[in-house]
């Protein structure tokens, strides 16, 4: 998916964001922010795919503050703040839609979209939030295609809820390879996040993107991730920054795009009013 001009401020903003993680010298910031914006400013005519420039501003961003892993602590906080809500909720959730609805709303806990913002009440915002439902449900027909997955994880916090669909995949039968970042971007979940949390002890396979890019890289895969997208029945693919990485795409097996839609750009793209949830097959 080709970056759209509305996305440059709200990436140079997420810049700030998570500058701000790191150092409060607003001199600083306002320096980084700015070599952000002549990158993206660099890329105005280009067609160049949105989650690219994003890992390049990213990245540039991370150097010159001076930080590997801004939102290290944050992560954490995800992970102990949903993993709370789920023992709470996860007695109530028996359907794969319900589980995969829940794992969509936790794919709010994103810190990677202007003007998004994260309930501290998350429990309530969860449980209101589940009441709305799927605005596109595909879960049928995602649950048909489920016999091998490869299962594009997102972000720390929501990978907790993901525990709940792999489980109740798996228990049908399905083999599992779940992928994460292979490096730390945004508050996206990493291997050392996944083995915190025990994923690693509950699929078939665990590998990850070969990066730290946002969304995916098909070109920096690693070989073993590769193999599994061949032999697989289904991509489950969590988030905006997969879909914009994989939605023009027609050389992959079918690819569930699940996720909570934050921002008017995807929203146009998916034809839903911005704060749906989704689960979408495409064929």
């Amino acid at each position: 998916m080709r970056i759209d001009s509305r996305c440059f401020d709200c990436l140079a903003s997420r810049v700030a964001y998570e500058c701000r993680l790191v150092t409060n010298d607003e001199e600083k910031i306002k320096e980084i922010v700015e070599r952000c914006r002549n990158i993206l400013e660099s890329y105005r005519s280009r067609p160049v795919h949105a989650p690219l420039i994003a890992s390049e501003v990213h990245g540039l961003a991370y150097s010159l503050v001076g930080s590997s892993d801004p939102f290290a602590e944050l992560k954490r906080w995800n992970n102990r703040i949903a993993s709370e809500v789920c023992r709470k909720v996860k007695g109530r959730l028996s359907t794969f839609r319900e589980k995969a609805l829940a794992s969509i709303v936790g794919n709010t806990l994103d810190y990677g979209v202007e003007k998004h913002n994260i309930s501290e009440d998350f429990l309530g915002f969860f449980e209101k939030e589940m009441e709305k439902g799927l605005t596109v449900d595909h879960t049928d027909r995602i649950m048909n295609l489920s016999r091998r997955v490869v299962y594009f994880t997102d972000n720390c916090g929501e990978v907790v809820f993901d525990r709940l669909v792999i489980d109740h995949l798996r228990r049908k039968g399905a083999h599992i390879a779940l992928v994460v970042k292979g490096a730390p971007i945004l508050n996206d979940a990493t291997m050392k996040d996944a083995v915190a949390l025990g994923l690693d002890r509950e699929v078939d396979l665990i590998t990850t993107t070969g990066s730290g890019d946002v969304g995916v890289n098909p070109e920096k895969f690693p070989a073993e991730l590769r193999e599994a997208l061949e032999k697989c029945s289904l991509i489950v693919a969590k988030g905006m920054a997969n879909y914009e990485s994989l939605d023009e795409r027609r050389d992959l097996p079918p690819v569930a795009f699940m996720m909570a839609v934050k921002c008017d750009v995807i929203a146009e793209s998916v034809g839903v009013p911005r704060g749906s949830y989704v689960a979408i097959l495409r064929e």
